[in-house]
């Protein structure tokens, strides 16, 4: 009783419109028809009596016992509940046809026909069904239906509250999920940023003063503004740009860099740490110091769509100073943008022997 009156208000509201029309528009036609009152309170009894199975089958008897087991306890609910309410119902209507008027007159003109026609045969006149098998005939039609009616709104609520549940869950778990798939990414961008740091300190230590700057204000987006969910597109694009300032205090005239963001565009609410692991993977493996390289950046907005392209070309000799481990936040945001846009977005690898391409389409509609 608990779930029902908690429950959504307009289902609440749809049992008091069909008691307001079960009970309101059958008055209309008796006044309209003169219909006699002893009709009006058979009918309204009835409907007392109706009203009694259905919400004790639907608030009590099929929350506690139908899906329970054994089962036995619920069809023996049932058939307790409808055997007290079936001799209540009669007596019920035998009182009010007693008090009738009339009805003793009409009794006695019945009963003098039958006298006078004799016993009936039976193989051209069935006679008139008894009015006390008529009624249990009537009430078992109506109490059948009424139970089966309450069963299956109880079973489709269960469906829809089990499914509900089901939506928070994986919402929850897609949260867990995204917030550890978050954290990964964080140390180990730190990490490698660190590892530039370090390397630039004995070749430029005044650049690498500015670096530890820089660092500063990237760690502060990573920590407290990446923090809050979404985070705005120009955030995001600004993360970029200063990482990228970063990392070019380390570049040679051998690296060519080529970086175009939009400058005007429709600053759309997007997931953090999107992009960054793209070029952080750029700039790991597509520079060298010894040979030619190259990192091609580009980001292009619609009107509901987004296209970011990130391009390097393929070191064959690894530098000494990088580490031999790589992959974790390309693994990552792979799985990050399956949560966050399913069916929404369209990432494309492309490797050859001489660069490595990645295409990232976002639909935000």
């Amino acid at each position: 009783m608990k779930n029902f009156f908690t429950g959504n208000k307009i289902k609440i509201l749809l049992h008091i419109l069909v008691w307001a029309i079960l009970l309101g528009i059958p008055l209309y036609f008796f006044q309209r028809w003169d219909v006699g009152k002893d009709f009006i309170w058979i009918y309204y009894l009835g409907n007392v009596f109706n009203g009694i199975i259905f919400y004790s089958n639907y608030l009590v008897l099929v929350p506690r016992f139908f899906f329970k087991s054994p089962k036995y306890k619920y069809y023996l609910s049932v058939l307790i509940l409808l055997t007290c309410l079936y001799f209540a119902s009669d007596q019920t209507n035998e009182f009010v046809f007693k008090h009738v008027p009339g009805r003793e007159n009409t009794e006695a003109i019945q009963k003098h026909n039958d006298e006078k026609k004799g016993p009936p045969d039976h193989g051209k006149d069935f006679g008139r069904p008894p009015f006390r098998e008529m009624h249990l005939f009537n009430y078992m039609g109506s109490a059948l239906f009424l139970i089966f009616l309450s069963i299956g709104m109880r079973v489709l609520e269960r469906a829809s509250q089990t499914e509900k549940l089901q939506k928070e869950l994986e919402k929850e778990k897609l949260n867990s999920e995204l917030a550890f798939l978050k954290n990964q990414i964080s140390p180990h961008f730190f990490f490698n940023t660190l590892n530039n740091i370090y390397s630039l300190i004995s070749i430029n230590p005044e650049d690498s003063q500015k670096a530890v700057l820089r660092l500063s204000k990237l760690m502060r987006y990573l920590l407290y503004d990446s923090e809050h969910g979404d985070t705005k597109l120009s955030n995001e694009i600004d993360f970029m740009t200063n990482y990228i300032d970063l990392m070019k205090l380390r570049m040679n005239n051998k690296i060519r860099l080529n970086v175009v963001f939009p400058e005007k565009y429709d600053d759309k609410n997007i997931p953090p740490l999107i992009f960054i692991p793209f070029i952080e993977n750029a700039f790991k493996h597509g520079i060298s110091y010894r040979e030619k390289s190259f990192i091609d950046i580009s980001m292009t907005t619609g009107e509901n769509s987004l296209l970011f392209r990130c391009v390097n070309s393929i070191v064959k000799v690894r530098e000494e100073n990088e580490p031999g481990h790589s992959g974790i936040g390309l693994e990552n945001v792979t799985k990050r943008l399956n949560l966050l846009f399913p069916g929404r977005h369209e990432l494309k690898i492309n490797e050859s022997d001489k660069e490595f391409e990645v295409l990232l389409q976002i639909n935000f509609a």
